[in-house]
């Protein structure tokens, strides 16, 4: 199983103006394998700065990001679910195993798990977009991800439907056990779905504190002690902000 690691990463942007704006300066995090991480904080502090260089998109000014070699496979979930209008839900899906030299076998079980197997040859835009949300989960799951990456994944949902995929994508981790990262703004997300929960404030970003979620699994959204969590984060958020 892969493990993934942050080691005193630095990453700085230049903006329009020529003027320097520094993200990440001596980050270091360690995520253990099979270990899903949710990552909150403040609007433009880093968070999918993280991701992108987890992903390889972006690269370290210095510093490294360890665990991923180049055969990794890396599932991805965005605000958006990102599919091809000209495919069927099934194509999207199976762009994705091809891609990653998968077993196309997986695409009928993917929609399955994630409840769209009549929907199989729906295009996305028949589908509603809790639909197309679950054909983005599928996707990210169907090539055997060692590793999924989630950016605000359900953010552009509505609270009904956020709430059911929130539930699906537990149960997909459960049966897989990717190493993960949660991008969030979602407090009661993240200590529903999260094994650590990492709080950033600061500019350049700062790790304020770690919080483990000893809650046990499968977790349901109303439990008490997920309401709990989600006040002693946002208190935490509001003291980084102070």
């Amino acid at each position: 199983m892969t493990a993934l690691r942050f080691e005193g990463v630095d990453k700085t942007f230049v903006r329009p103006d020529g003027t320097e704006e520094p993200v990440l300066r001596g980050f270091s995090l360690s995520i253990a394998p099979g270990e899903l991480v949710a990552v909150v904080g403040p609007s433009g502090i880093g968070k999918s700065t993280l991701l992108h260089l987890a992903a390889g998109v972006e690269t370290p000014d210095r510093g490294r990001v360890v665990g991923l070699g180049p055969k990794a496979r890396i599932g991805m979930v965005f605000q958006q679910p990102r599919l091809f209008d000209w495919l069927n839900a099934s194509d999207n899906i199976a762009l994705a195993v091809n891609a990653a030299d998968g077993d196309l076998r997986r695409v009928k079980s993917a929609l399955e798990a994630v409840g769209l197997t009549q929907h199989a040859q729906s295009y996305p835009l028949s589908l509603s977009g809790g639909q197309r949300q679950r054909v983005a989960l599928a996707r990210a799951f169907a090539i055997a991800p060692s590793v999924v990456l989630l950016d605000e994944p359900f953010s552009a949902l509505d609270e009904l439907t956020a709430r059911k995929l929130r539930v699906l994508l537990q149960d997909l981790w459960s049966d897989h056990a990717p190493t993960g990262i949660l991008v969030t703004h979602n407090t009661l997300e993240a200590a529903l779905l999260a094994d650590r929960i990492v709080v950033l404030a600061g500019k350049p970003a700062q790790i304020v504190r770690i919080i483990d979620v000893r809650a046990q699994r499968p977790r349901l959204p109303d439990a008490p002690e997920l309401f709990d969590l989600h006040r002693d984060i946002l208190a935490t958020l509001e003291a980084g902000h102070g």
